[in-house]
């Protein structure tokens, strides 16, 4: 099984009597219904329904750990600070710095599962701290581009991403059940009104794509920017309705004056749409 160190990430601590109510009414993610050993992605929103800061939670003991980015890490403990007010809750840093995933065809012992990648059939454990699995390293980047799982900062920008850009509303970081909490209202909205314009992608080519920021040209329009890009396969967050018009008209996709193909993970069960609607399973 491979595994592989992420230095950049870093983990929090949620903790207190109330800290599952406090996170509850705050976070995208329905942590209430979080089962122990699984790790669900998650975003605490702006008010205009854009992802500030996002991350994987999972139950830890009588808390939760929160694991982010280095640069969001500061920010992230002074937002959930200035909600915090006279709440019960502990916020503490964790001394580990970075992360340490496993995958394959089974799970590990030690860690939670990533239910991100379950999705894509992908048993993946995360584990906080530099871990000597004894296992081979392996390619982390190209692993999240089969699996469709998109990462701030190259496939996004915060504060410029709806979490169905980024697919949360399918992978279980988006809850329409639970209630109120920071950008609910907004992303209620746009989940019953089925206005959400851009999806994660995943492009392909025959010959290595163009770097992260190339612009794809859909039908003479453009419909995002490359993201990630692990040789001949990445991702991309685009216009859907671009690219379905393009698909309808038997138009290429170009990323960088190159011809690619653009899907959308089998797993999300979307299709691109021919009009101007959004994408529909």
């Amino acid at each position: 099984m491979p595994a592989a160190h992420l230095p950049e990430r870093r983990f929090l601590r949620i903790s207190g009597p109330e800290a599952e109510h406090f996170l509850q009414n705050l976070i995208t993610t329905d942590i209430v219904s979080m089962p122990d050993g699984v790790a669900k992605p998650g975003a605490l929103l702006t008010p205009q329904g854009k992802i500030l800061f996002d991350f994987s939670i999972w139950r830890d003991g009588d808390g939760f750990l929160i694991e982010t980015d280095a640069v969001q890490q500061d920010a992230l403990v002074r937002r959930l600070t200035m909600y915090k007010l006279r709440a019960a809750v502990e916020i503490a840093v964790l001394e580990q710095q970075g992360a340490t995933v496993v995958w394959g065809e089974d799970e590990v012992a030690s860690g939670v599962t990533d239910s991100r990648f379950d999705h894509a059939a992908i048993a993946l454990t995360r584990m906080p701290g530099l871990v000597d699995t004894g296992f081979a390293d392996g390619d982390y980047e190209s692993l999240r581009v089969e699996a469709g799982v998109a990462a701030s900062g190259v496939d996004y920008a915060l504060q410029d991403a709806f979490p169905h850009d980024i697919l949360m509303d399918l992978n279980g970081g988006l809850s329409f059940r639970k209630g109120c909490y920071v950008g609910q209202e907004v992303v209620s909205r746009m989940q019953h009104r089925g206005t959400a314009r851009r999806r994660l992608v995943q492009i392909a080519a025959d010959e290595p794509l163009p770097p992260t920021g190339t612009e794809i040209i859909a039908g003479g329009k453009p419909a995002g920017t490359l993201g990630t890009v692990c040789g001949r396969a990445g991702l991309a967050i685009l216009r859907t309705d671009r690219i379905g018009a393009a698909i309808a008209a038997g138009t290429p996709v170009f990323a960088g004056g190159k011809p690619v193909t653009v899907r959308l993970p089998a797993w999300s069960g979307l299709d691109f749409p021919s009009d101007e609607q959004e994408a529909g399973s």
